[in-house]
């Protein structure tokens, strides 16, 4: 590292700490979902390859959940594969789960956080499924911030479950159509959601630069703020988490118009 690059680094520090010190803990958003975009960009630009890509973001993960456990934030929502990257092709695909069920084994046995998996279980390989169950029955008494896991996740793909759950749970109560007409509403579908009983994101980061939710979770960020960060995932740092919680708090969230 040359002197330039140690200084740039000295700097950012210096700037963190002075808006980490400027932080007002009683606005920090209690959920966040974290779109973590740009692995494959980032190994591009570092001449790495895509694998290598996305294990710089799985290596970024532990660092991101240890920025949110020192600013109270009690939820985390990281989204790790989504419906549409089954698409991808095999060489891409089966290093991309391999690493993604590195990431919930090291989660699991870190110690501090409580894993829970959202998303389409029966898309996952088998592997990967006992891998979630462990991880959850492993993780289930800790006292720490909810992780979790979006892996084989989809926004249209949890509503239609939602969904599907409603009606099953409706025909084994004997509910008649119309008796379920009657009842349903947006609480009914909420207890049906992957994240039910959990508190909707305050606040969803986007990584890469690009300015579009994707799918994720669009029934529970209905009244999310977004923060659409420039840099690739592999390289978000603290400076820029610290930042999206400066913005967060700095908004005035008004509902109803």
């Amino acid at each position: 590292m040359n002197l330039r690059d140690k200084l740039r680094g000295l700097l950012v520090r210096l700037y963190a700490r002075r808006v980490e010190g400027h932080l007002d803990h009683a606005q920090v958003p209690k959920h966040i979902g974290v779109i973590m975009d740009g692995n494959r960009r980032w190994a591009k630009a570092a001449g790495s390859t895509t694998a290598q890509g996305h294990r710089a973001g799985a290596d970024k993960i532990e660092e991101f959940l240890g920025w949110c456990s020192e600013t109270d934030v009690e939820v985390v929502t990281l989204w790790l594969l989504s419906t549409d990257n089954f698409d991808r092709p095999k060489e891409e695909l089966v290093p991309l789960l391999g690493i993604i069920e590195d990431v919930v084994r090291s989660l699991a046995a870190d110690g501090r956080w409580r894993v829970h998996h959202v998303g389409a279980l029966d898309l996952l390989p088998a592997g990967m499924q006992r891998t979630l169950k462990e991880a959850e029955a492993a993780t289930a008494h800790v006292d720490g911030i909810t992780v979790n896991v979006a892996i084989g996740y989809g926004g249209r793909q949890e509503i239609a479950d939602a969904v599907r759950s409603m009606l099953l749970d409706a025909h084994a109560k004997g509910m008649s159509m119309e008796e379920l007409a009657e009842a349903v509403d947006i609480d009914m579908i909420g207890r049906h959601l992957y994240t039910r009983e959990q508190p909707d994101p305050d606040l969803v980061i986007r990584t890469s630069g690009e300015q579009r939710l994707s799918g994720f979770m669009l029934w529970q960020t209905a009244h999310s703020e977004y923060y659409f960060c420039e840099v690739f995932w592999p390289a978000f740092r603290k400076v820029d988490f610290l930042r999206a919680l400066r913005d967060y708090a700095a908004r005035h969230r008004r509902y109803g118009g």
